[in-house]
């Protein structure tokens, strides 16, 4: 009872990571349905299928992820589900890298590519945060 009282005092800004991560995430799956293109270009070949299903059943798992985490009742389960994610498309991006680099991209495309590789491990504890705090 008392852990319960104390619990309800916590401020709402411990909430904040949860509303943050949620709201990342569901940007993120929007794109991939208003935008699909630049997706569609990370999608591995040796996947079966089209890539703008790849895309779009992406996107659509974005915003899923998003609800479970803004959903309190589900947040536990959506931290976990989004750490799971962001290690999921990781091969994703370690792709787009390779191929910039490959293809001759600009400098700064190049950069940003290789940039965001080590941003996954950040959103990985990020996520396993939100869904310790559930």
């Amino acid at each position: 009872m008392l852990w319960q009282a104390c619990r309800m005092s916590e401020p709402r800004a411990s909430q904040r990571p949860a509303h943050l991560l949620a709201a990342l995430l569901a940007g993120a799956g929007v794109l991939h349905f208003a935008r699909p293109k630049p997706f569609d270009a990370l999608v591995p070949k040796e996947l079966p299928g089209d890539r703008r299903t790849w895309t779009y059943a992406s996107g659509a798992a974005e915003l899923t992820v998003a609800a479970g985490i803004a959903l309190p009742r589900t947040r536990r389960l959506g931290g976990l589900a989004a750490a799971l994610l962001f290690v999921g498309v990781f091969p994703g991006n370690v792709k787009m890298a390779l191929d910039y680099q490959r293809r001759g991209r600009p400098a700064r495309d190049r950069a940003v590519a290789w940039l965001r590789l080590p941003l996954q491990w950040p959103l990985v504890s990020w996520a396993l945060t939100v869904r310790d705090r559930a």
